[in-house]
C-alpha cells in the first residue's frame, strides 16, 4: 500500500512539474488532444499502460 501511495505522489509531482515549468505548452498539448478521436486516445493509453506495467514488472523481478 505504501508503494501505491508513493507512486501516486510521484504522479502528482510530475504533473505539477509540467504545469509549473511549461503551462503554455501544456495548454497547447491539451488542445491537440481534444482534436484526437477517442479510439486513438484509448489505443495510446493502452499502449502506455502496458509499457508501464511491463517496465514495473521487469524492475521488480530483476
Amino acid at each position: 500500500m505504501k508503494d501505491l501511495f508513493s507512486a501516486l505522489c510521484l504522479v502528482a509531482v510530475l504533473e505539477g512539474l509540467f504545469l509549473f515549468a511549461a503551462p503554455l505548452a501544456w495548454k497547447r498539448m491539451a488542445e491537440q488532444l481534444l482534436m484526437l478521436r477517442s479510439a486513438t486516445l484509448r489505443t495510446w493509453g493502452g499502449a502506455i499502460l502496458l509499457a508501464g506495467l511491463t517496465t514495473l514488472w521487469w524492475l521488480r523481478h530483476t
